[in-house]
């Protein structure tokens, strides 16, 4: 196989819309104030539900970024994705236009898609009749119609897909935007990931799988990542969407640099749908060939975002891979769960969490766990708890792991030019 020049990556913009705020400034703030996005579901009636709490995206307005009509033919999700995206356009001040509309490319990832169309028209197909589903339906449901309508929206005509792998999908379509650069396939890509799964089937179904934290009287701290009291993960939305350049194509048109993107690891544990497996294996190789892909070192890590679900088993499984990646160094980094504040944003959890960690290297500053107030033995690292710390970042790892053993680690870096 012919050796090829690998391109140096850079983040140039960012957009979130999240529990905890709808753009990027609010969401980060958020982070850093610990702020709880948490709450008893309001999007419909829980009371039959065992988990009644979730992290729901609130004053959201589609009719910001697409006209009425356009929103009413998209899923909540589809919405979700392209508002980042176009947020995060505007943060990169990135022009598409047709000179160079087929060098920018999309990849955004969802674990569910458009699972509230389907629930809707499931009922209407009961109540109805077959002849009175939405000729929509389909192009609203399927996953891949937030990069399909984000490029649609943006005019982006270069190499586009979803990446559907359940809690790591977001995470994915990052790494596999980094992919594509690198390789000289795009000049710019349009990544990240999105979700929108707070409904009554989803939320019943991850229920009876034991899954969901049952807190409801106190939603306000049912997400405590590492914390021996938690009981399960709290489903959130959203959607955080980045802009992947190359280097010299951002240099040319003098383009402000978060960070720079280095490493891309991913692995499958082949071992449970929904488990991982015992000691971390494939968190851990993820983890190596992240560094190994990025030329580090263990010692030269500053922060790892967390996977950090909040589950009785995720958090000490977490816990001792970045014990056996890192060694001894695992203890003199920061760790943070930022899905303490948000919730588990299923497919769009890789995405905000890779904004997060973007932005913890281009300030310095790392957002805290919150709800930390018993540490669990089993979780004995430094995890940032209850308050932000002003800390110097030189190396972000983003962690995302996902059912059917799906891992992914993404690393991010102070942008130095050569």
């Amino acid at each position: 196989m012919t050796n090829i020049e690998l391109k140096r990556v850079v983040i140039t913009g960012l957009g979130a819309i999240t529990p905890i705020g709808n753009t990027l400034a609010e969401y980060w703030d958020g982070l850093l104030g610990g702020r709880n996005g948490i709450s008893t579901i309001t999007r419909f009636d829980p009371s039959r539900h065992a988990c009644r709490i979730a992290g729901e995206v609130t004053g959201f307005n589609p009719h910001d970024y697409m006209d009425r009509k356009e929103a009413k033919r998209m899923d909540r999700f589809a919405q979700f994705g392209v508002a980042a995206s176009k947020q995060a356009i505007a943060d990169a001040k990135f022009v598409i236009n047709e000179l160079n509309a087929e060098q920018v490319g999309v990849v955004i990832g969802t674990g569910v898609g458009g699972i509230k169309v389907m629930e809707d028209q499931q009922e209407v197909y009961l109540n109805r009749g077959p002849d009175r589903c939405s000729p929509f339906m389909i192009p609203m449901m399927i996953a891949n119609m937030a990069a399909g309508l984000t490029a649609i929206h943006t005019g982006a005509k270069g190499p586009n897909t979803c990446t559907v792998s359940a809690c790591a999908s977001g995470a994915h379509g990052v790494g596999d935007a980094f992919r594509l650069i690198q390789r000289g396939y795009a000049q710019a890509m349009i990544c990240g990931g999105t979700e929108a799964a707070v409904t009554p089937l989803s939320v019943a179904g991850f229920a009876s799988a034991k899954a969901l934290s049952t807190r409801n009287d106190d939603p306000e701290h049912a997400c405590r990542p590492f914390d021996r009291d938690r009981d399960g993960f709290v489903m959130g939305e959203g959607a955080g969407i980045l802009i992947l350049e190359e280097l010299e194509h951002a240099l040319s048109r003098g383009a402000r640099i978060y960070a720079e993107m280095v490493g891309y690891g991913m692995t499958c544990d082949a071992y449970h749908i929904t488990s991982p497996v015992p000691g971390g294996e494939g968190a851990v190789r993820a983890m190596q060939l992240a560094l190994k892909d990025g030329g580090l070192q263990p010692e030269d890590v500053s922060y790892i975002n967390a996977h950090g679900t909040s589950t009785p088993v995720n958090d000490p499984t977490e816990t001792t891979a970045i014990k056996k990646v890192l060694g001894d160094h695992a203890y003199k980094i920061a760790v943070s769960s930022t899905k303490s504040m948000t919730g588990h944003l299923l497919g769009g959890s890789g995405g905000i969490e890779s904004v997060a960690s973007v932005l913890a290297v281009a300030h310095d500053q790392i957002p805290p766990t919150i709800n930390l107030e018993n540490p669990d033995p089993d979780c004995d690292l430094d995890y940032v708890p209850n308050q932000s710390r002003q800390q110097t970042v030189d190396v972000a790892l983003s962690n995302s792991f996902g059912f059917g053993g799906h891992n992914v680690t993404l690393v991010f870096k102070k942008y130095k030019p050569l």
